[in-house]
């Protein structure tokens, strides 16, 4: 029946439906929602057993169950015991956490979930996408993404961009008319919008006639299902880990073939080389990151900061642009009307009340403010919108910059068109000298100005460019700025952000208003789209080192814009909250929409400001920083005590000594320290001068010259000492009270090492600051010296241990806090990379 919708007249749509203009009842939309199903394209979602499954699918776990079935095979079942319940507790810890995660994440999802306009019980509601099902009046317009398949019944002016289903880029124009062909490919199915489409002009209203997967794009989504891209901390993980393993390799066939000359024992040499790689490759780590910016997505959210992408939190904090609107995101957004000038005030009032959309509380805040000035006036704005009815329009053009209607008034057609006094003064008749210089003196004050004009017509125009008009006036129209703004763009400015206002407006008008609010200083520069265009890109990138203003943008200047920064390895953060913003929104490394921007402005976004300020997405930055911080923090410390591991192991071998470790041993290790060390990173209170230093490329943010350094430098230390530990304990006990003692004291360094890691200025520098950073770490440390004494008094027999004595712990004690010293000494020494 669908394939036939089109081909039947509106009112045979609606019975067929069993529907109307007034739209269906509460309950009766309920049914449906229960026969048709939520209107949402399915994500297709792992069962809770696919991901416990997964826990247990990577290389390290083979390695580690195929060591269980060598253990079994020598006879140590007690060993074997162990491993497999460690591989089984880290499988499940990481079980429990991805499945937190997802929750929260399905939280955030349904936060950001979009609404439409829809006709219940007879009264116009908003409702999220998801509950519109079939025989739903919906009502769209200008910036709105069509919520599902719909048949129109009404429209005016309507443009539609489908190129998400035809590849056109050219918008469709589209009517409620009946078609006669019987099966017409899409493009030409002019009473029909289609799920995910975009309107670019006009409005109209249809009834609903799929939803979900029925729909067009539903079909396709079917057919076609393509994962999302890997982020990049991903890519750079997986890069460094193969690097990592194929040195690591290396180094272990070294040690293998050196055993095998030495005459070692092969089941302890392949233990040790199995101890190896369990403490070179910190399994957790992707996991732990995860958790990491799902905490900071919630910290986001809390801070009015939806974040509908999730990896788009790792470069937040390395944004290096921000390209903000003007209207809404920099001032209130809420005009009224500052001044006017006019030749006839009874004409320029009948313009604004008739060349306007707007009711008294919807529709452009321009529009409204227009009404608003006119109640003011005591002028009888809804009488004469009776009096003379509107005939035609043009629908406001975001190239031509200006709308027309027509009207009949005393038994004569009249254009009346407002619009930008540029636009207008082309199309005059009349002598519009006086209003430039009155028009420029509003601009200097930063007014928004708009010019009014008339002209009697015989029909119709064919086409707006043509017509010629008598300009009767100008309105001028303030906008303040937030409060706030201006404290932000100082922060992003010594945070090494640029700020770049990219709007619509007047030059001059823009400039007034960037500079109240600092964004445009002295010597720097202000251009219009139309200046831009007849810049090279190298010339353009080297233009926006010193603009702050760019004026008259289009959509095409916006998204050039974006493409020059990033070609040129800038980070662009770009705001918007309009249909003409989609494009750079899409492109940026972070889309922000407003939230109470279009659809199709939050559709395309990573994130979705709810509190529509440049002082939000300034502090978002703080925030994504924050996080970057964390994460490069989390693998500091994760591969300076893999690594310090493996030096001692490596370091004991080639002196020939026994090994200073049992592998249960470093399985528990990686239980107490990162088991329960690693997950509180992120809760890390950022430092205070996190704004005062200068972005970082996200390919650095993570693993460059400083950070190795680090991890070498810790490594060597927590390796060597701990070798020191091992050879003092052999020299002066048993076998037995050495590797327990080295075991515990491995345990305690990496603690002092993961205190040391939550700051990067020196542990003593502020104490009291320092234990307010992060509480959670010294209760992760408490419950992890818990499970120590567990394994040293409880257990021993299982982790091939034996009780110590005070001078065993006091030797613990000197480790760590030689540990703590020499960390604390290379802060000093400003040295630190972190």
């Amino acid at each position: 029946m669908s394939k036939k919708i089109h081909q039947l007249p509106p009112e045979e749509v609606l019975k067929v439906l069993e529907t109307s203009p007034q739209g269906l009842s509460t309950e009766e939309a309920e049914k449906r929602l229960k026969i048709y199903g939520p209107n949402q394209l399915e994500e297709k979602k792992e069962s809770p057993l696919i991901i416990l499954f997964r826990q247990f699918n990577n290389p390290l776990v083979y390695i580690l169950l195929v060591a269980m079935g060598i253990t079994i095979y020598m006879g140590d079942k007690i060993d074997a015991f162990i491993i497999g319940g460690i591989v089984l507790v880290n499988g499940l810890l990481g079980f429990f956490q991805e499945i937190k995660a997802r929750s929260s994440l399905e939280a955030l999802k349904k936060m950001t979930e979009t609404k439409a306009k829809v006709i219940r019980d007879g009264k116009e509601q908003l409702l999220p996408v998801s509950q519109i099902t079939v025989g739903d009046i919906v009502i769209v317009g200008e910036g709105d993404v069509v919520p599902a398949d719909i048949r129109l019944i009404e429209a005016t002016g309507l443009l539609v961009d489908e190129a998400i289903l035809t590849g056109e880029s050219i918008p469709v124009e589209k009517s409620p008319e009946s078609l006669e062909e019987d099966e017409p490919p899409l493009y030409r199915m002019k009473n029909l919008l289609f799920k995910g489409t975009i309107v670019v002009r006009g409005k109209g209203k249809g009834v609903v006639f799929a939803v979900g997967r029925q729909t067009q794009i539903g079909k396709i989504a079917e057919k076609v299902k393509e994962s999302s891209p890997e982020s990049p901390l991903n890519r750079a993980l997986k890069s460094f880990s193969m690097k990592w393993v194929a040195v690591l390799i290396g180094i272990l066939t070294f040690i293998f073939v050196l055993g095998i000359v030495q005459g070692r024992d092969i089941y302890k040499l392949f233990m040790l080389i199995i101890s190896e790689l369990v403490s070179a490759v910190p399994e957790g780590l992707p996991l732990v990151i995860t958790f990491v910016l799902v905490i900071g997505a919630m910290a986001l959210a809390r801070k009015k900061t939806l974040v509908k992408y999730l990896p788009a939190v790792e470069t937040l904090g390395s944004a290096s642009f921000i390209l903000s609107d003007k209207t809404g995101t920099i001032t209130e957004g809420k005009l009224q009307v500052k001044e006017y000038t006019s030749d006839n005030d009874e004409i320029l009032f009948l313009i604004s009340a008739l060349c306007n959309d707007a009711t008294e509380d919807r529709g452009d805040p321009l529009e409204i403010a227009l009404l608003k000035w006119l109640d003011s006036r005591d002028y009888p704005w809804k009488r004469v919108r009776n009096i003379y009815p509107r005939v035609w329009e043009y629908p406001f053009d975001t190239n031509l910059r200006l709308m027309a209607t027509v009207h009949r008034v005393e038994n004569r057609n009249y254009l009346l068109v407002k619009g930008a006094f540029e636009t207008l003064k082309e199309l005059a008749t009349n002598n519009v000298e006086h209003f430039q210089k009155i028009h420029d003196q509003m601009a200097e004050k930063g007014l928004r100005v708009l010019a009014f004009g008339y002209a009697p017509v015989e029909g119709i125009p064919d086409d707006i460019r043509n017509i010629k008009i008598e300009v009767v006036g100008l309105v001028g129209f303030i906008d303040p700025p937030k409060k706030g703004v201006k404290e932000a763009v100082e922060i992003a400015r010594r945070a090494g952000i640029r700020v770049v206002m990219v709007t619509g407006d007047n030059l001059k008008t823009a400039v007034a208003i960037a500079k109240e609010v600092s964004i445009y200083r002295e010597k720097d520069v202000a251009v219009t789209g139309q200046e831009i265009a007849r810049y090279s890109d190298d010339e353009l990138y080297n233009l926006m080192k010193l603009c702050s203003v760019v004026a008259r943008a289009t959509p095409e200047d916006k998204y050039r814009l974006v493409k020059v920064l990033q070609k040129k390895g800038e980070i662009v953060a770009v705001t918007g909250d309009g249909v003409n913003d989609v494009p750079a929104l899409k492109i940026a490394d972070l889309g922000i929409a407003m939230g109470d921007g279009t659809e199709a402005a939050k559709e395309v976004a990573k994130m979705v400001i709810t509190d529509n300020n440049l002082s939000v997405i300034v502090d978002a930055v703080k925030q994504g920083r924050a996080i970057a911080k964390n994460i490069r923090k989390i693998i500091y410390y994760l591969l300076s005590c893999s690594f310090g591991e493996i030096m001692l192991l490596t370091s004991a071998f080639l002196l020939k000594l026994p090994l200073p470790l049992y592998p249960i041993q470093i399985l528990w290790i990686n239980l107490v320290t990162e088991g329960v060390q690693d997950k509180t990173f992120a809760f890390n209170r950022p430092p205070e001068d996190l704004m005062s230093q200068k972005p970082e490329k996200p390919e650095k943010a993570f693993f460059d010259k400083k950070q190795l350094i680090d991890i070498t430098y810790g490594a060597l230390l927590i390796g060597g000492i701990n070798l020191i530990v091992f050879i003092y304990m052999l020299k002066t006990a048993d076998y037995s009270l050495a590797v327990t003692t080295t075991f515990t004291s491995l345990i305690a360094n990496q603690w002092v090492n993961g205190f040391q890691a939550i700051k990067d200025e020196p542990f003593l520098k502020n104490i009291p600051d320092t234990f307010r950073a992060n509480p959670y770490m010294f209760l992760g440390v408490g419950i992890g010296f818990l499970l120590q004494l567990v394994a040293v008094y409880v257990i021993p027999q299982w982790l091939h241990t034996t009780p110590l004595s005070i001078r065993e712990w006091i030797i613990v004690l000197i480790s760590s806090v030689a540990i703590f010293i020499l960390l604390e000494i290379r802060k000093f020494l400003g040295r630190t990379g972190r």
